[in-house]
């Protein structure tokens, strides 16, 4: 695992102040036993954190809790001291919209749009018409992830380009916490260290703090810090 120094931490901490805190956080599908059981689980201002482990072990529903898109039963997701498990589902749906970039495993882009507007998508839940500043910083966000912005029809791109765009999209409004679902899944080894580099680095200069489900040893290898989970559970990391 890689750290990126002291320093540079509490900068992160400064711009944005707080972390995640959970506590006694319990998932359950129809009843059964939890998809989710974690004690306790903390991550800092600004780090960036790989969660890992078998598939089936409840990474990716930990990512929907962590970003208010699924539900739970017991417990806090608190960040920055919001307890985001605790709203109702247009408070957590407005919440997200305001604080979280999210990066699916599938992209969720919309086929049949062009690229631009794929990466403004976000913008269109508070205005009809972004600004120009918004889509200048959109064009922006594509350069700097190697996608041409003029491109028509998303589902022209290669699925390294989408992912790329998906990451676009997810920093365009400045979002202090970026949440991604396997970002590297399916991708080559050169397309899966050139998104791992792009999405750590991005969340590095925005002072977000990165929460990352990956089974990718070159994207975990970029995080500062593993959580390893097994069952439902932190097992180790958290």
């Amino acid at each position: 695992m890689a750290g990126h120094g002291q320093e540079e931490n509490q900068a992160m901490a400064t711009r944005h102040p707080g972390g995640l805190a959970v506590r006694g956080l319990k998932v359950v599908f129809d009843r059964g036993a939890p998809v989710l059981d974690i004690g306790r689980l903390d991550v800092g201002s600004g780090e960036q954190v790989a969660i890992t482990g078998p598939s089936g072990c409840g990474k990716t529903t930990l990512a929907l809790a962590l970003s208010g898109i699924q539900p739970v039963q017991e417990g806090q997701v608190r960040w920055n001291g919001q307890d985001v498990a605790g709203l109702g589902e247009g408070a957590r749906d407005r919440w997200r919209r305001r604080h979280v970039g999210m990066i699916f495993q599938d992209f969720h882009l919309v086929p049949g749009m062009s690229v631009l507007r794929n990466v403004l998508a976000a913008s269109y839940f508070s205005t009809w018409r972004p600004a120009a500043p918004v889509v200048a910083r959109a064009a922006e966000l594509l350069e700097q992830c190697g996608v041409p912005p003029g491109r028509q029809d998303v589902a022209s791109l290669s699925r390294g380009e989408q992912q790329r765009v998906a990451i676009a999209r997810a920093l365009l409004l400045d979002p202090p916490i970026l949440i991604a679902d396997e970002p590297t899944a399916s991708l080559d080894r050169a397309n899966a260290e050139r998104v791992a580099g792009l999405l750590a680095e991005a969340a590095r200069r925005q002072g977000a703090t990165l929460i990352a489900v990956t089974h990718d040893p070159v994207l975990i290898e970029a995080m500062d810090r593993t959580v390893r989970m097994a069952d439902g559970q932190v097992m180790e990391g958290g």
